[in-house]
């Protein structure tokens, strides 16, 4: 790979079976150590056969959101056991496993003697475990909120992985069906296998061992790519042969090569919806930002006009003792309402993958976190919530500043936990709160911490991540700084700052 690298040659991971999961972890590998912020590299790509899944919904999506699901090409045979084994659970298909991977791994055609039978139980034992997972899957692609629904799903095992990235189905014929939305592919690898009648069930059982070694020769009639169907706008589908529109038939052809019943159709639609849906969601968050602006130029109006009267917008709301301050607050709670429902629906994963690392949101929510998350911390103390609840940051912090920091961080990757500048203020409160009950004169207690702070206050000053009014003769943390030691003050690193300040 470094070679290849230098070089400056495209890289192309692949491998079939067992061999195509190591290739799926290799490229993550890859693409986590090479594919940097600013570094120029050829995309890698990695192609599987016949590979088993190696990842669950959390996988996936963090691919989608890194924009790196494009790299991935799955090819799956029609009924092809292999992509589906780990949709059933372990406890389930265990002892047929063990034989089936022996079979499989004499790479001969089927059936082997003795083989068929074993074959049609573990067909059947995976089958069952991938309909009771495409079943759950398509329940809430539909919007299902039966409470039995979940009632189920909590004494049934149900496995955790998922696809992911971009599968293209071989039904026969030379022809492709490539699909890249992973609801759907999930519905896919279900139904596309699906038996015609209780009688098939040995001949599909072997031909689903002997698909998993047929890649080659299936393939080779493919790769001039004539016949490729692409399943996009999945909510329009055809439910049925005589109900496709004339531009639909190639589709609908291929969804009757994979033996697609109006059931199964419906479950494609209910996929392609739910995408149709986030970014919908999408375009009305996005119709908001301008709202969110035009809160944000208000607070920092307050916060101008705060530190004119030598008094920072911090300790102006934590006092509130005027009308602006009470309309600060009310803005504060519209800012509120806007980023909680954007965090709900983050929650539910009802926005598009990408959107928490698009730059324009996290810059947005960059702005919005530092400006407002000091009033809420200002808040939380003046109403003496830390005596009940405890300390903001352990206790009393607000999801939607956790996720935002966490976008910055992971957007410019910058270690966990380095973008805290917003908590500033809750910091100063307990170090506050932890000297005056200290015994007089024990600034040991808290020395470390205060070090720990002036240092990372002197680094977010110098890179405008915090404004200087923290250092206003009225600021609670003026007032608490100046009783510190006087050998600690004459070799604090923020001495000359809050000198020229007072």
């Amino acid at each position: 790979v470094e070679k290849a690298i230098k070089e400056k040659k495209k890289i192309v991971f692949t491998g079939h079976s067992s061999g195509g999961a190591i290739a799926i972890l290799t490229t993550v590998w890859f693409l986590e150590h090479y594919l940097k912020p600013g570094k120029t590299l050829m995309s890698p790509l990695c192609v599987t056969f016949g590979s088993p899944l190696v990842g669950d919904f959390i996988f996936n999506h963090a691919l989608i959101r890194e924009n790196w699901s494009n790299f991935f090409l799955h090819f799956v045979m029609r009924y092809d056991i292999v992509p589906r084994i780990l949709l059933a659970s372990l406890s389930t298909v265990g002892q047929e496993l063990d034989q089936i991977l022996k079979l499989l791994s004499q790479k001969a055609m089927f059936p082997i003697q003795g083989s068929v039978r074993e074959a049609s139980t573990f067909y059947t034992s995976v089958m069952r475990n991938a309909s009771a997972v495409a079943s759950h899957a398509a329940c809430r692609l539909m919007g299902n909120t039966n409470p039995i629904l979940e009632t189920v799903a909590s004494f049934i095992e149900l496995s955790p992985y998922r696809p992911c990235g971009t599968f293209v189905f071989l039904p026969g014929r030379g022809k492709l069906v490539v699909v890249k939305n992973a609801d759907a592919i999930l519905q896919l690898l279900f139904y596309s296998a699906q038996l015609c009648s209780e009688n098939q069930l040995n001949a599909v059982a072997e031909r689903s061992l002997n698909d998993h070694l047929g890649y080659l020769s299936e393939l080779q009639g493919c790769l001039s790519w004539q016949n490729v169907v692409q399943l996009d706008h999945l909510e329009g589908l055809p439910l049925s042969s005589s109900g496709a529109a004339a531009g639909n038939i190639a589709t609908n052809i291929a969804l009757d090569d994979l033996g697609l019943s109006t059931r199964a159709r419906l479950c494609l639609r209910a996929a392609g919806e739910h995408e149709k849906q986030k970014l919908s969601n999408q375009q009305r968050m996005d119709n908001k930002r301008q709202e969110i602006e035009l809160g944000l130029a208000k607070l920092e109006e307050y916060k101008s006009k705060s530190a004119l009267c030598k008094v920072g917008y911090y300790d102006a709301f934590r006092i509130s003792k005027y009308e602006d301050d009470f309309k600060a607050n009310v803005t504060r709670l519209e800012l509120t309402g806007i980023w909680d429902e954007i965090i709900e629906m983050l929650n539910r994963y009802e926005l598009p993958e990408p959107f928490e690392s698009r730059k324009d949101w996290i810059e947005l929510a960059t702005k919005y976190r530092r400006i407002v998350e000091p009033l809420d911390i200002a808040n939380y103390y003046r109403h003496a919530k830390n005596e009940d609840t405890g300390s903001y940051m352990y206790k009393g912090r607000p999801r939607r500043y956790k996720y935002t920091q966490r976008w910055r961080e992971h957007g410019l990757r910058m270690p966990v936990g380095s973008s805290a500048e917003s908590c500033f203020w809750a910091e100063v409160e307990e170090l506050q709160l932890l000297y005056r009950t200290a015994d007089p004169g024990a600034f040991e207690v808290i020395r470390e911490r205060t070090i720990n702070l002036e240092r990372k206050l002197d680094e977010w000053i110098r890179s405008n991540q915090i404004s200087n009014d923290v250092f206003l003769k009225g600021s609670t943390f003026t007032k608490w700084w100046i009783t510190l030691p006087i050998q600690h003050k004459s070799v604090s690193p923020i001495r000359g700052q809050i000198n020229r300040e007072i």
